[in-house]
């Protein structure tokens, strides 16, 4: 690994999507959104024994919180820093111990990347956003 990949960074609005954990509830809303014309662009879950947590970064999320409020789905909005960067061992550590550093937690973290591309996509919250893009700018 390079000592230090070049990273892309952005800011973006991410939704949490609540749905009940049940078969058909995460179609129905995928479905909405792909009527829509919105595309997900990353995307996590996390479940308890009643709800699905559903994190998605979408390309209109304006538009999406209005249909899933419409579609009675509770969705709450967050900010998080898209990261983009080399597809490779280590960039995580790096950017975690950077973070680290300045005193900035990663409250989650999620990432995707296809086996044997190059680049990799981060979707990370911080405690500090603001503090967080500072401490990883340039890198």
């Amino acid at each position: 690994m390079s000592p230090h990949p070049k990273l892309s960074i952005e800011t973006a609005t991410q939704l949490a999507v609540f749905l009940a954990n049940r078969p058909g509830a995460l179609a129905r809303v995928c479905d909405e959104l792909a009527k829509a014309g919105i595309n997900i662009n990353a995307f996590a879950t996390s479940d308890t024994v009643d709800h699905t947590v559903v994190r998605m970064v979408v390309s209109d999320p304006t538009k999406a919180l209005m249909l899933l409020g419409e579609a009675g789905v509770l969705a709450l909005e967050a900010e998080v820093l898209m990261i983009e960067t080399a597809n490779q061992p280590g960039v995580l550590a790096m950017i975690a111990e950077h973070l680290a550093e300045v005193d900035v937690n990663i409250e989650y973290v999620y990432l995707a990347g296809g086996r044997g591309t190059e680049k990799g996509l981060i979707v990370l919250r911080p405690s500090d956003i603001e503090k967080a893009r500072r401490a990883l700018q340039g890198l």
